[in-house]
């Protein structure tokens, strides 16, 4: 499994991604908030989806994989995400070291 540090990076490097693209759409600020959310979960999705990892993953060297293996699919990836931008399923961690939010996808974020 990935590192914490790891995970929290890539986090943070999702994060400035979506703040950037709600800066330069002009969204970003305490009224785009929610905006920026949407745009950081839009990301998540369709980067998990396609490359099996967020962008932020894919440059430290994770990659989000289905706990029974295969591929990823799109629901795990909207799943995944939804519980992500909650917070609080992060937070919680299961007895195998996987957050909730993963748990519950079925998912589980491994190095490349």
């Amino acid at each position: 499994m990935g590192s914490f540090e790891r995970r929290f990076l890539g986090l943070v490097i999702d994060w400035a991604l979506a703040s950037l693209i709600s800066l330069v759409i002009g969204t970003y600020g305490a009224a785009g908030n929610f905006v920026t959310l949407g745009i950081f979960a839009a990301l998540q999705v369709v980067f998990i989806a396609l490359l099996s990892g967020s962008f932020g993953h894919v440059c430290v060297g994770l990659r989000v994989v289905p706990v029974r293996g295969g591929y990823v699919g799109v629901w795990r990836p909207i799943v995944r995400t939804v519980l992500l931008c909650i917070v609080v399923p992060v937070l919680i961690h299961a007895k195998d070291g996987r957050a909730l939010h993963d748990a519950v996808a079925g998912t589980v974020l491994v190095r490349r």
